[in-house]
Order: C-alpha cells, then structure tokens, then sequence
C-alpha cells in the first residue's frame, strides 16, 4: 500500500469564520483529522462525514498525549494510504510543536504540506482594535513562550529583548509564569506601567480583553488565572482607558 498524504491545516485562533478556503477544503476531503483542543468545536463541523477525528491536543495542567504518541498517530494514519490533516490551533509554525511532527514524517517517507492560518496574536490586536506595529515608537514584535517543557519560565529565556520598551511583545502561554518575569523585566529598567493587554479565548463566544498594565497583572495573575487559552501582549501599543473587553 502507498504511504498517504497530511496536510497540516492551522485553523486560526477559533471562530471558524477565520479559516482559510483552502484549510476548509482539506477539511473537507481528509480521511482522517487529528486535531488539537482549540481546534475543536465547530471548526470540526467542516470535517466529512465519516471521517476519524481524533484528539491529540495538549492543555497545561491537563493529562495529554505525549508529542511521540502524537508523532506516532500521525506517521500511522498516513501509512494506512489515507489523507490525513493535522489540525493546529492559530498558526502551526508557532509554538505548535510543528518541527517535531515534519521530522516523524520525512523520517517515514511520507508526503505532507504546510497551510498557514491566522496567527492568534493578530486575531487578539484586531480584536482590541489595535495595530501591533507603529512608526518610530514600536518597530518590532517579538513571540515568545511563557513556560518551558516543566511549565516554568525558560530559564534561557532572552531578558534584555523582552526588556526593549519599543518592542510589542506577545506571551503566549505565559499566565502561570508571568509574574515571574514581569519582576525580571522591571529589574532590566521596564516599568511597571507599561501597558499590557491580556486576551483569553481570542476569537470565540468566550473571547475577553483586558487592557491593563505589567504591573497591575502580574499582581493579579498571583492569585488569579483562569483555565481559558490566554496571549499577553504588551508594550506601547496596548495602551488605551484600563477596562474590561467582551464580545
């Protein structure tokens, strides 16, 4: 049997509306779609009938598959002679594990293609109604993940660059550890007022934006931090009157 073929679909940051024709057309032709936890919902209703959906999403705090468990789904499935998607939340190539999953199949012989979506940092900025770069005053955007492979803050995770006041930066993944690094960041000379903006489930029924500063949320995610998917962005473009966003 001829190994089969995966697209590896990224599905936007939730609202299904957000997908791409061509993300909805693989979709709609795969054999079979292993999909991550934000990826779920209605996005999934595109998915043909018949078709295996399976789950593979990992979730901090939550019992998940292992990345070599997922890998080995993955490399399974297409070998079966099968149009396989891997359904990624936001855009894969960013802190989606992509790299680790390409290797299993090029490791495999087994074809695949790489369908970009709607970065969740994009779909967090257009929701506040805000750019993510301005001249003169925020020339650069950084990414980068709030937790390493034990959950905590990596401890080679690059101060100085995060430090920058010109800089928007985005956190993905970081309420747990935010804290932590906002503290670093005020000893390397940003201060605590610093405007901040933190986005829960971007894009989706639940979706909430708080403009706040640095300070004032490290403070509060000490105490309080919520089980829904967040991106904390910050820097001078997320200014704007201190409240609470709800669409």
């Amino acid at each position: 049997m001829m190994a089969g073929f995966v697209s590896f679909v990224s599905s936007g940051p939730g609202d299904p509306d957000l997908l791409t024709v061509k993300a909805v057309d693989r979709l709609r032709r795969a054999d079979a779609v292993l999909f991550d936890d934000l990826s779920s919902g209605p996005i999934l209703t595109h998915a043909k009938t018949g078709a295996d959906l399976i789950a593979v999403g990992k979730r901090a705090q939550r019992v998940s598959p292992k990345q070599q468990e997922v890998s080995r789904l993955l490399v399974n499935y297409a070998q079966q002679g099968g149009y396989v998607v891997r359904l990624k939340s936001g855009d894969g190539g960013l802190f989606g594990r992509l790299e680790e999953e390409l290797i299993s199949l090029r490791e495999a012989g087994i074809d695949y293609e790489i369908i970009p979506g709607v970065p969740s940092p994009f779909a967090a900025a257009a929701a506040a109604g805000i750019p993510l770069t301005r001249r003169l005053t925020a020339r650069r955007i950084q990414f980068v993940t709030g937790h390493d492979a034990r959950g905590q803050l990596p401890e080679d995770i690059n101060l100085p660059a995060l430090a920058d006041p010109t800089a928007t930066t985005v956190v993905f993944m970081g309420k747990r550890t935010f804290s932590q690094l906002q503290k670093q960041l005020q000893q390397l000379g940003l201060p605590p007022d610093t405007p901040a903006l933190l986005a829960e489930a971007v894009s989706t029924p639940q979706q909430t934006l708080q403009r706040t500063t640095i300070g004032a949320l490290a403070e509060q995610l000490e105490t309080e931090i919520s089980a829904s998917p967040a991106l904390i962005l910050y820097g001078p473009l997320a200014e704007g009157t201190p409240h609470d966003d709800q669409d």
